[in-house]
């Protein structure tokens, strides 16, 4: 009989290696290579060696068009995430921090479809059912028609799916805790994950139901597992937010049937998760009084405008080397505007310690906050309050020029909508400035921005 071969794969970023070591060179994980199995061999064509293929059938490209059934919920901050609903025979991966609330809505969303007629069966393989009960009791589902089953097993998950009618929905908590008889491998680990959740998806493809599969995170917010998960479903989707803060954000980060870095804003209560319909008034909070350092950004969210408050603290330095501390922003961003800053503008923040910060735990993705950032740094470092009712949007580029972003007309309105009277930003051409109900201020160049508020300073200082 054959020595069976086996490799050694880091259980954090999935990298093969042909030997063990105490630290992966991928990503620098320590302990995390485990030895693991190979699978059957496979021939270069592709299929196992012995095993025989079938002719399949092969179509053209003129068939009938349809759009995607999908399986609308009472949910709509999920529906929007997901394009407009779960489409049948889909298969979703959900991360997420521990305790962040994946369970929650997951529960909530299976209880608002089985209500609505649909069949839901809700597999965990983390908690037993008194436990799920209990949380459904909690959150007021416990009369919903939800099959509740606690299980690790593939096969026998998978046997029982087929006994029955195709349900419309199969939760799967979480990922990590399936094993399956195919694969030689302790459960949680790479090999398993893969096999586990090919599987899986394998079976939502043939019975027309869509599968959610919830996944853990690494200590980097990273879904644990191969990245190949991830390509292997149809949509990712990550829950967002800080234990300090009492919402959570719901981001889709690949969606093969909806755009993707689209946003559901979600407040964590007494009563399970609460939708917010109109996350801007949620993120600005209480601003009637303006303080320096802080401005209002005009971002976009997927299709959503969303306006939410930059904080930027500058105080002199007392160390050799000042400090740069960045909360829900890329740190790269923020010293590329402040060389800009330096180099163009004669701002000198060399000696400064510099922190920001957005406002209720959003993290912001797009350059269009460059704008808004150096409006904040300079409000902070001159000590002058900016205007309460005014927001701020534009891209900065390294020779100091102000270019304009996209989706304008969007930010504009919503800005308008809740009660702003101006926007400073970059003005497309194409833009009619005279349709809106706000004293539009076009930037050009940040040198000639970043003057006219430093020019407010002594006047504000006499008062």
């Amino acid at each position: 009989m054959a020595k069976q071969k086996t490799n050694y794969i880091c259980q954090n970023c999935g990298t093969v290696s042909s030997r063990w070591a105490g630290r992966c060179d991928s990503c620098g994980e320590w302990n995390s290579i485990v030895e693991e199995a190979l699978e059957a061999p496979i021939a270069s064509g592709g299929a196992r060696l012995g095993a025989k293929g079938r002719v399949i059938e092969l179509v053209g490209l003129d068939g009938d068009r349809k759009e995607a059934p999908r399986i609308a919920s009472d949910i709509k901050e999920l529906d929007r995430v997901t394009g407009g609903g779960i489409v049948h025979g889909s298969a979703l991966l959900v991360g997420g921090d521990p305790g962040i609330g994946k369970s929650t809505i997951l529960i909530q969303a299976a209880a608002s479809l089985a209500r609505a007629g649909h069949g839901v069966v809700y597999i965990s393989g983390e908690e037993a059912i008194d436990q799920v009960r209990l949380r459904a009791e909690r959150l007021g589902l416990s009369d919903a028609p939800v099959k509740l089953a606690s299980e690790t097993s593939v096969e026998d998950i998978l046997a029982t799916l087929n006994a029955d009618k195709p349900p419309a929905l199969v939760i799967i908590d979480s990922i990590q805790t399936l094993w399956t008889s195919a694969v030689e491998s302790a459960p949680g680990t790479v090999t398993q994950v893969r096999a586990s959740a090919q599987s899986l998806i394998r079976y939502a493809k043939k019975s027309r139901s869509a599968v959610i599969l919830v996944g853990h995170v690494t200590k980097d917010g990273q879904i644990a597992g191969p990245r190949v998960v991830e390509h292997m479903v149809d949509a990712v989707l990550y829950f967002e937010g800080e234990r300090g803060h009492q919402f959570r954000i719901l981001r889709a980060v690949k969606n093969r049937f909806g755009p993707t870095d689209e946003i559901g804003v979600f407040e964590m209560g007494d009563s399970g998760l609460r939708e917010v319909h109109n996350p801007s008034e949620l993120f600005l909070g209480d601003r009637d009084n303006p303080s320096p350092g802080t401005v209002v950004f005009g971002g976009m969210e997927g299709t959503r405008p969303i306006l939410v408050e930059i904080q930027a603290l500058v105080t002199p330095s007392s160390l050799g080397t000042p400090r740069r501390a960045v909360v829900g922003w890329d740190t790269s961003r923020l010293s590329m505007v402040i060389a800009v800053l330096e180099a163009h503008c004669g701002v000198k923040l060399g000696m400064h310690d510099v922190y920001l910060n957005v406002a209720g735990g959003l993290r912001i993705q797009e350059p269009a906050a460059d704008l808004a950032v150096a409006a904040a740094l300079i409000s902070s470092l001159a000590g002058v309050a900016l205007p309460s009712d005014c927001v701020y949007f534009g891209e900065v580029s390294l020779s100091g020029a102000a270019r304009p972003v996209s989706h304008t007309p969007q930010r504009l309105k919503e800005a308008e909508k809740l009660g702003f009277g101006k926007a400073a930003a970059p003005m497309p051409g194409k833009i009619d400035t005279k349709s809106y109900g706000l004293t539009l201020e076009a930037i050009t160049s940040l040198s000639g921005f970043v003057a006219r508020i430093a020019a407010q300073a002594p006047a504000q200082r006499k008062d």
